[in-house]
């Protein structure tokens, strides 16, 4: 379990790390084809339409991911995470993600993701 955890919390940054860089590529290789994700508008959209705003540049600097909690059950994980980020006026601001992970042939994938500011 503790390699799971500490693939997860790798993929985790990543995730983290690409939304704050619009990495389009990076999302990917770890969305799985049928990634949904629950946006803080409230819209819910599917992997192709995540990629395409994802593509866009964000506003937002400085993100990063803190009381990071991973839950492994098995062959499909949770990770809850705070996020903090300085919004485009230099206000700080803060948020909450929870995504959820499945192992596909060996490999974590990311199949669903909920965020909230």
């Amino acid at each position: 379990m503790s390699k799971d955890i500490d693939e997860l919390a790798a993929l985790n940054k990543d995730y983290v790390d690409s939304v704050q860089s619009s990495d389009v590529k990076r999302f990917d290789q770890i969305l799985a084809p049928e990634f949904y994700c629950s946006n803080p508008d409230k819209s819910l959209v599917d992997r192709a339409a995540f990629l395409k705003q994802t593509a866009k540049p964000v506003a937002i600097r400085n993100l990063y991911a803190h009381d990071v909690k991973i839950r492994v059950m098995g062959d499909f994980a949770i990770i809850h995470a705070a996020t903090s980020y300085t919004m485009p006026d230099g206000q700080e601001a803060h948020g909450r993600y929870t995504d959820c992970w499945a192992r596909h042939n060996g490999k974590w994938l990311a199949v669903s993701a909920h965020v909230s500011r």
